[in-house]
């Protein structure tokens, strides 16, 4: 008996890549990210608990270049799981699924964390003085 090759279930090479698609896997990415970026979290609390010194070393980091880079990806990862959040509620809700809606939602949640992500960093550099 020929075994014949069994058809692959669908993936991403069969599909042409669509904003909702990737706003699907960047919903998943950006919740594991906030995950493993809450560790910054808990390191800067333990830093601050601990004195003078190990807070200096954590602001040290974080002023650094790749500090900054890992808080700025981090901060619109949180923006963006929020906004994307917000539209999978109001679709929850039983709104939103024409297609275009679906299209039009999507684009918003990606411009709209980039939009929310540059009025935080702009608004913390104000109050900083570093603008």
């Amino acid at each position: 008996m020929a075994s014949r090759p069994r058809p692959l279930s669908p993936h991403l090479q069969v599909y042409r890549w669509q904003i909702q698609m990737v706003t699907s896997i960047l919903h998943r990415a950006t919740g594991v990210i906030l995950t493993v970026g809450s560790l910054l979290i808990v390191w800067a609390l333990l830093a601050l608990a601990s004195g003078p010194e190990a807070w200096g070393d954590f602001t040290g980091f974080a002023g650094s270049p790749l500090g900054f880079l890992i808080l700025f990806g981090w901060s619109w990862a949180m923006a963006f799981h929020l906004i994307n959040g917000i539209r999978h509620l109001v679709q929850d809700a039983g709104l939103g699924y024409r297609i275009e809606s679906f299209v039009t939602s999507s684009w918003i949640s990606v411009i709209g964390s980039l939009v929310l992500t540059a009025i935080i960093w702009l608004a913390a550099m104000f109050l900083r003085g570093d603008a």
